[in-house]
């Protein structure tokens, strides 16, 4: 594991008796706050009052977009929710410690958000609901990917770990028919992965690059006159704007031109085809 980054950013957000305190673990005294709120709604009958939260692609469909962001405040007791704020708490700190409070919370927010973004773009042919925190496991998976070779439980390796428990959830979902979940696991974990090596250089995007600029035009000094013409044009414009609309038209294209630069771009282009006449 590393140690405290040399920046504010890697280092803790604060201490309480000695114990450093980092964005994960404010993560997960949160769902343990809503799923006290939660527990309690339940043991008086009034699941009512958390009905605007839980993720539906079809009411998100209809504009109730704010649920993509609070599904994950549903949080009834579970030992899948104890272990998946224990997942939270140590692996997001590695992960934290390795990135920065800034990136870690960038990868947090996007493993949160993807299975509900996504589940919106499927709703007209998958309609799907979501409720409860989601990407405690993709944070394994950064960390499997950051530091494969430690040492978990029994003495397996954290790349092992994470493929096997991977490939266990993989087919549990398609025994079980689980669309849902098989594609949220997919999708956190694949981000999470390519996120780890992006970020290590591992993984480069493609540039894409609408148009490519052709070489700008000049009109070059008169090698038989004896020095360089009088390149200024009869509007009284003067080399360097005549090269600025040259640089334009390389740029956005002639139609880019006020009728101004045109006039100006004209009366140069008549100079300097007086001037090749004249010479002839």
């Amino acid at each position: 594991m590393n140690e405290y980054g040399p920046t504010d950013d890697h280092q803790p957000v604060t201490w309480v008796r000695g114990h450093p305190i980092y964005a994960a673990h404010i993560i997960v005294l949160a769902f343990i706050a809503s799923m006290l709120a939660t527990t309690v709604l339940m043991a008086f009958n009034a699941t009512r009052l958390w009905s605007p939260l839980p993720f539906a692609s079809a009411d998100v469909l209809r504009g109730e977009v704010w649920r993509i962001a609070t599904y994950g405040l549903v949080n009834p007791p579970s030992l899948w929710f104890a272990i998946d704020m224990a997942m939270i708490a140590l692996f997001g700190r590695e992960v934290e410690r390795f990135f920065g409070r800034g990136k870690f919370l960038l990868l947090y927010a996007c493993v949160y958000l993807l299975p509900p973004a996504l589940f919106t773009l499927l709703g007209a042919w998958l309609p799907t609901q979501l409720v409860g925190e989601s990407g405690a496991f993709a944070l394994f998976i950064a960390f499997a990917a950051l530091y494969p070779d430690s040492v978990m439980i029994f003495g397996v390796l954290a790349k092992w770990a994470a493929a096997v428990l991977f490939a266990v959830f993989s087919l549990m979902a398609l025994a079980s028919h689980d669309w849902t979940g098989g594609i949220s696991i997919w999708a956190t974990t694949g981000f999470a992965f390519a996120f780890v090596r992006f970020e290590q250089g591992r993984i480069t995007l493609p540039r894409l690059r609408l148009f490519r600029r052709g070489p700008a035009l000049r009109v070059l000094p008169d090698p038989d006159g004896g020095g360089a013409r009088d390149a200024r044009p009869a509007t009284g414009g003067s080399m360097a704007e005549v090269d600025a609309l040259l640089d334009k038209i390389a740029r956005s294209g002639i139609s880019s031109l006020t009728a101004k630069e045109r006039a100006l771009l004209d009366s140069a282009r008549d100079r300097l085809l007086k001037g090749e006449s004249g010479r002839r």
